[in-house]
């Protein structure tokens, strides 16, 4: 499923640039935060290198949302409990500055840029308090909303908190000239080839499928998750998948809304084209509904229980478009960014962002430039030295609790069932090959039926079919492979093995 971006997006060639064989930088991941850290580096005078496995922005930054806000549903009034005020402080200072850069980048380089109000409301009587708690905790760290105890929202809400003067934008484009930025100062760039490994000793040695090696002196790992192991950050982190449709002919949000509940609504508008020879109208976006990747029984309901939100409250709408979106969650709310444990200083990563990559993003393309750089800006210390507090220690031992449950109720159904027969048209079944307790997954998509490997090729967890998007998702770490195996997202680099 494309996000609406995607289709909207013109269509060109797959950059397939050849590699030097050493660079000063090279930069995993062509989202916001590999293009972003990639054209800091090239503007320093650093050489360069962008290696994408798939096409630029098809991953996280191209199904997003497009907030760029402060605001950021209940967040801070969370991290407030997991982690200290100083702490807390440093991460509103440092989205800040992430989110008035890619503002600044959008005016400069003519990229469409709406302000808009951003609204956290609680849809719901029991929400009253999440939404209060957030408005405080907004106040208590200097950030300027506004409470309205009855908003007019043009749907139920029970109070708002509000912050004038944040933005909202189509990734697409901002992506196009992060792209074309770094091109014009020198960065070489190729897409469609994923890197397989990179070396311990020394100097780093990055290592791609096809078999390209390039020696650098500063690796990035902008991936999503990072895709080493190191530091195992995968057992740090909980993989969410949420959910976005697009209506054309119902009411519009006065702003940028989102509820305060768990699970989150998000509501937005996107704005139709200018000119008099415009024929795109303005849409209704509605997101949310999210999971734990691979850990509910169908996607599918997800996804419907989304539409039925949607149209409760914005009837008579047409939908004209679905898709999902993946993002990673640190155990305290907190992006994980800086050096990678046991990458002796060259090997950089930020994940965490917990859905708000746009201005998470562009905070960590400039911390870890000013790492590499020698001038990292004052709030990153206070991040870098958090303490991990009894709460979110708390969430990091419930969080590899159920992984392994997960790991045991995967290994356990796929023991109980025979070799799957081929399934219906869009489905797919896990169960095991034989008398060999090797799980073996077969789908049925588009009249082909394959057969591969049940289990993950990153840590061996059974794997799970996606009834929504027609994939195998792994429950313990959120690694998602295509129906023949193909590595669509998460820690995995391996495609599974045909069976």
């Amino acid at each position: 499923m494309d996000s609406y971006w995607q289709h909207a997006a013109p269509s060109t060639v797959p950059r397939h640039d050849p590699l030097p064989e050493e660079a000063d930088a090279v930069v995993l991941g062509g989202g916001l935060t590999g293009l972003t850290t990639a054209l800091l580096l090239a503007r320093a005078g650093r050489s360069v290198v962008l290696l994408e496995a798939r096409r630029i922005g098809d991953v996280t930054t191209g199904r997003t949302t497009g907030k760029v806000s402060l605001l950021q549903g209940t967040k801070l009034s969370r991290m407030l409990r997991t982690t200290s005020e100083h702490v807390t402080r440093a991460y509103v200072e440092g989205t800040t500055e992430g989110r008035d850069w890619l503002a600044r980048f959008c005016v400069d380089h003519d990229v469409p840029l709406e302000e808009r109000d951003a609204v956290t409301f609680a849809a719901t009587e029991e929400e009253r308090s999440a939404a209060e708690a957030e408005h405080q905790a907004c106040q208590r760290l200097g950030i300027d909303t506004r409470w309205h105890p009855s908003p007019d929202l043009g749907i139920p809400s029970y109070g708002a908190t509000v912050l004038r003067d944040q933005y909202q934008i189509d990734p697409a484009p901002v992506l196009a000239a992060l792209l074309a930025e770094l091109t014009r100062h020198g960065g070489v760039v190729r897409e469609n080839d994923r890197v397989v490994s990179v070396s311990k000793v020394g100097r780093p040695v990055v290592r791609t499928a096809d078999g390209i090696e390039v020696r650098a002196d500063d690796v990035v790992l902008a991936t999503g998750t990072p895709v080493l192991d190191r530091g195992l950050y995968f057992a740090k982190l909980e993989p969410r998948r949420s959910y976005v449709l697009m209506y054309d002919g119902t009411d519009l949000p006065p702003g940028m809304l989102l509820s305060a509940g768990d699970p989150s609504f998000s509501v937005r508008d996107v704005p139709g084209a200018d000119g008099p020879d415009s024929v795109r109208k303005a849409l209704l976006m509605v997101g949310g509904n999210g999971h734990t990747v691979g850990r509910t029984r169908s996607e599918r309901r997800h996804l419907d229980g989304l539409r039925a939100w949607a149209t409760s409250r914005y009837p008579g709408g047409v939908e004209t478009h679905a898709w999902s979106a993946q993002d990673y969650s640190s155990h305290d709310g907190i992006p994980y960014v800086g050096a990678l444990p046991r990458g002796l200083g060259r090997i950089h990563l930020a994940t965490g962002y917990d859905k708000w990559g746009l201005t998470n993003g562009v905070a960590a393309a400039l911390r870890i430039t000013g790492e590499i750089l020698g001038d990292q800006p004052s709030w990153a210390t206070p991040m870098a030295r958090r303490i991990t507090r009894p709460r979110a220690a708390a969430t990091i031992v419930s969080t590899n609790l159920k992984v392994g449950l997960a790991l045991a109720a995967g290994l356990v159904s796929a023991e109980s069932r025979s070799t799957p027969r081929a399934p219906a048209e869009g489905e797919g079944a896990v169960g095991r090959s034989g008398l060999n307790p090797v799980p073996v997954a077969t789908s049925t998509v588009d009249g082909r039926t394959c057969s591969v490997s049940g289990l993950c090729t990153h840590l061996g967890g059974v794997l799970k079919w996606n009834d929504a998007e027609q994939s195998w998702d792994c429950p313990l770490h959120g690694s998602r492979f295509s129906p023949d195996g193909s590595v669509l997202e998460g820690p995995a680099t391996t495609p599974l093995a045909a069976r």
